[in-house]
């Protein structure tokens, strides 16, 4: 059987309680402060980010291809940087001579040369070396876009394949 006394105590017990919590005392006797102070330290900091480049698919390369990435910089406001791009993974690549390398089992020593550019032009070979062949700016706390330029010349053209590398992008600040 059950009993209906025993749940409305329950239930004023229930709502006598809640409105303790909802309701705070006010005192009239008087006040007294403190202050306390409130700090952030930022300090110069970037981050980066870089976007695949992709030749896309050929087949002869009796003319250069020609496309275009971008890497992102975020760096505090005020903070220079200067943005490198190394050589690639590919054995035997430099910055002045960059080198993709076939995929295939028993084609992995194939290359093809291609280059990174760091403008439209493809006249400014993008490097590793601060204030040779990387790119300045100063940060502005938002996202910095910066173009790649990458380019495949003319050249005798390797066996079939997917040629490919890895390039790291570094942001120095």
């Amino acid at each position: 059987m059950k009993h209906p006394m025993l749940y409305a105590v329950f239930a004023v017990a229930l709502v006598g309680s809640g409105s303790a919590a909802l309701h705070a005392a006010t005192y009239s006797n008087g006040t007294s402060t403190a202050n306390f102070n409130v700090t952030l330290t930022l300090q110069a900091n970037c981050g980066i980010t870089a976007n695949p480049l992709t030749f896309g698919t050929s087949g002869v390369l009796s003319t250069a291809i020609n496309q275009q990435s971008t890497v992102a910089i975020t760096c505090t406001n005020t903070t220079p940087y200067n943005v490198g791009l190394d050589a690639g993974t590919v054995t035997g690549s430099t910055v002045a001579n960059r080198l993709l390398a076939g995929t295939a089992t028993g084609n992995t020593g194939t290359t093809v040369n291609f280059e990174l550019y760091q403008d439209t032009g493809r006249t400014t070979i993008w490097g590793n070396t601060q204030g040779t062949n990387t790119v300045a700016g100063t940060g502005t706390g938002a996202a910095q876009t910066i173009p790649v330029y990458g380019q495949v010349p003319t050249q005798a053209t390797p066996k079939p394949d997917t040629y490919q590398t890895t390039v790291t992008a570094t942001v120095y600040f």
